[in-house]
């Protein structure tokens, strides 16, 4: 719309349409009626005529007014949709233009609405702007729209005052730097929180609108002025004119850019010329053929010799092809006279100039305040308790009353930063002693919330190892879970693994994306038990096909109980992982040139699976589950008597004695080595406070390294086995399974007296923005969690 304003330059009179009825004056093609059918409690109807709505409406509508008025346009008749503007010199010839125009309109069938035409005016309101021989300007109606909208509550009604701002951006100096931090607050990544700084850019924008200026309209038969400057975080440009009435540069326009990371890096000659080069390309349609060359103001001198210079890196060569399409003269202009464009570029700068002095710490933050206000409570307290003869010279004695103000002081506060016992020890020794000092440091260090949710503890993993029984037949307890992000191979993305815990064979099942559990359980029927019969005990994660009261009630008809992993311990099932690992390593080997082929190589990889011996039993799956080794080509075996079948029946059960003295050695040693990388869990009992590892959790923060490690407490509402929990979580975390391994979990430590216990969290309600996740923020050293 901007560049369509250009062509009223010169124009003093103006006369404004507005087409009665608009698309119902479109008639839709016989045969096609059928596509703009409805239905109604009163019947079936079809348009005969274009209705408000579809899609391709506008473009048919622009295409029909366009045709009837064509030899006008642009000449003295802008056309948008059904809105009409004829414009011209003097009063005598517009007579005549809006005389043609109407005529034209006659022969065609088109009639206007007389209500809303304006005719001979010397200023009329068209498309939201108000236009005049002075030039234009904004819409007051539209204005004092803008001044009365409320406050928005949400994403939505930000947006949508945003994109009724946009539309007179071209009118609003600074518009983007302005609007910076009401456009960041539309991200669906961020959270919308309305601050201080989101109210300043809402009123600032408010006053714009205001403010704003008249553009006059560029003539392109005169000369242009460009008027360029960059800063260190944005760039900016006004294009203007020089007026012949009173001699004077007046603005057509205004553009501003906030610079990428990547431009941010760019030196100052190369930031003042990518100005230039964003301001041409903004304004193209009117500096691009220019009938007079146009100046380009900067504060930069060598950018005055930039055409004639001889040697350019890659960067600038491109941009002087570009360059190479206007007429231009760079010229110096020193930044005492540029100050509107250096405005422009500087808006995005978060820093704010100041004619007083500001302090390095705030009035009340010294630090020889905190330090001598310790010390002087101690000194007070002595006053009532004398100091004991074991006290050295050079030390305070701390009475009882002050010690835990003096552990604060040394753990706690802000110039401390939450030190380990020797750190915090290494400040108290410096100045203050009492007998038990070691012990209380210990005690209050380890009780301290803010450590409990903020460090990550270095001692080995809670729990010790507690394997799964071992079946005493093949099939009689399997494994589930599923391998995904596969790509398509034959229309299949997922892998089913389905494992024998006895033998450890397995059968991969190739499917086209993740089944409900419905069609889980009728996938296991087909593939497994019609193979190996109904199983005693299934073992999976927690996914929703496992989590499902269908799932659990097949379980059940079956004869079979649901074993389930606890919350982010996938070693529960490590029998699956470790096969979804083989089948991933052996399909990467088959198939590593063709990925897209991977189901058709995954007969074989489970073949090459159950072929290779177990570390566990010494034998392939299939001697443990078969009996022997099934050959792989017919002529491998020569051929020998067939055994009876008593005696077949009795090699099987030797082997499957082999293999289950096999698993409880091999269990064992699995246990021997896992618990020399463990400690024991403690002893933990129902209604108990503990912490919760926030290292699986999915958590939406600004930043994960600044995330606490730990949340909570939360209470525990069950003891599933000495080493799983339940907890009873807030609704923020309602969305995360509450069994969780020991591992992720750690005791809230009994406090020295009278110290605060660490908050609880919320259980009732949930995080605004999300619904599902906590928000933590960092305030002077504790980390608080707002549900």
């Amino acid at each position: 719309m901007s560049s369509a304003f250009e062509i009223l330059q010169g124009a003093r009179f103006f006369t404004k349409l507005d087409l009665r009825n608009a698309y119902h004056l479109v008639r839709i093609r016989e045969g096609d009626e059928w596509k703009t059918a409805f239905n109604t409690p009163l019947g079936h109807f079809e348009y005969r005529v274009l209705p408000f709505g579809l899609a391709n409406a506008p473009a048919v509508f622009q295409a029909l007014v366009n045709d009837v008025l064509r030899d006008m346009l642009n000449i003295f008749v802008f056309v948008y949709l059904d809105d009409i503007l004829i414009f011209s010199p003097s009063l005598q010839i517009h007579v005549q233009h809006v005389r043609r125009v109407l005529q034209r309109l006659l022969e065609n069938c088109l009639f206007v609405k007389a209500e809303k035409c304006t005719f001979h005016a010397s200023s009329v309101t068209f498309l939201g702007s108000v236009i005049s021989a002075e030039g234009i300007k904004m819409d007051p109606a539209k204005v004092q729209a803008v001044i009365d909208w409320p406050v928005p509550k949400s994403r939505v009604e930000l947006q949508r005052f945003l994109g009724f701002a946009n539309f007179y951006r071209r009118f609003i100096r600074n518009f983007g730097q302005v609007a910076a931090p009401l456009t960041a607050l539309t991200s669906v990544k961020t959270c919308f929180k309305w601050s201080v700084s989101a109210q300043g850019a809402f009123d600032l924008l408010k006053n714009r609108f205001t403010s704003a200026p008249i553009l006059v309209t560029p003539d392109v038969s005169r000369q242009f002025v460009v008027e360029v400057d960059a800063s260190e975080v944005g760039v900016g440009a006004i294009l203007s004119q020089r007026s012949l009435s009173d001699d004077k540069v007046h603005p057509c326009a205004y553009f501003s850019h906030r610079l990428s990371p990547s431009e941010r890096n760019y030196d100052v000659g190369n930031r003042e010329l990518l100005a230039i080069r964003l301001a041409l390309g903004e304004w193209r349609q009117w500096l691009e053929g220019a009938t007079v060359p146009f100046v380009v103001w900067t504060d930069h001198r060598n950018l005055e010799y930039i055409r004639s210079a001889k040697r350019l890196n890659a960067r600038q060569a491109r941009w002087a092809l570009f360059f190479a399409r206007f007429e231009f003269v760079i010229s110096y202009r020193p930044g005492s006279k540029n100050t509107k464009p250096d405005a422009l570029s500087r808006l995005f700068s978060s820093s704010v100039a100041s004619t007083d002095p500001e302090g390095i710490l705030p009035e009340g933050r010294v630090v020889g305040l905190t330090v001598w206000g310790i010390e002087r409570q101690v000194k007070q307290a002595l006053t009532q308790t004398p100091s004991p003869r074991a006290c050295p010279r050079n030390l305070l004695f701390v009475p009882v009353p002050t010690r835990l103000a003096v552990l604060q002081w040394a753990h706690s506060a802000k110039l401390a930063g939450h030190p380990g016992v020797r750190g915090t020890l290494a400040s108290i020794r410096q100045r203050f002693w009492w007998p038990t000092r070691e012990h209380d440091t210990r005690r209050f260090v380890a009780a301290c919330s803010v450590c409990a949710q903020t460090k990550s503890g270095n001692s080995p993993p809670a729990g010790r190892l507690r394997p799964l029984p071992i079946p005493s037949r093949p099939w009689s307890h399997i494994a589930l879970d599923f391998v995904t992000g596969l790509p398509s191979s034959a229309g299949k993305t997922v892998i089913l693994t389905v494992v024998d815990r006895f033998s450890k064979a397995a059968h991969f099942i190739p499917l086209a994306k993740l089944p409900s559990a419905k069609e889980t359980a009728q996938i296991i029927i087909e593939n497994v038990f019609r193979i190996h019969g109904l199983p005693s005990d299934v073992v999976s994660d927690r996914g929703p096909q496992f989590t499902s009261q269908f799932w659990r009630e097949f379980c059940r008809l079956i004869g079979a109980s649901v074993s389930l992993s606890s919350g982010f311990h996938p070693q529960s099932n490590g029998q699956a992982e470790r096969a979804n690992q083989t089948i991933g390593r052996i399909l990467r080997s088959l198939s590593f040139r063709n990925p897209a082929s991977w189901s058709e190589q995954l007969p074989w990889a489970e073949y090459a699976h159950n072929s290779l011996p177990s570390s566990a039993t010494g034998l392939s799956p299939f001697q443990s589950s078969l009996g022997y080794q099934p050959p792989l080509f017919s002529s491998q075996f020569a051929e020998s008597s067939v055994p009876s079948a008593q005696a077949f029946v009795q090699r099987c059960e030797r082997t499957w004695k082999r293999v289950r003295s096999a698993l409880c050695r091999y269990r064992a040693q699995t246990v021997r080595a896992a618990n020399k990388r463990r400690t024991k869990s403690p002893r933990y009992c129902r209604g108990q406070r503990v912490w919760l590892s926030t290292q699986n959790l999915p958590l939406k923060t600004a930043s994960r390294k600044l995330t606490p490690r730990f949340i909570g407490p939360f209470h525990i509402s069950q003891i599933i086995n000495p080493v799983a929990v339940r907890l009873l979580l807030p609704r923020y975390l309602r969305r995360v399974h509450p069994v969780f391994h020991v591992s992720c979990v750690k005791p809230v430590l009994r406090a020295p007296a009278r110290l605060p216990p660490p908050p609880p969290p919320s259980l009732s309600r949930a995080h605004p923005s999300t619904g599902s996740v906590g928000f933590w923020t960092c305030v002077l050293g504790a980390v608080v969690i707002s549900t």
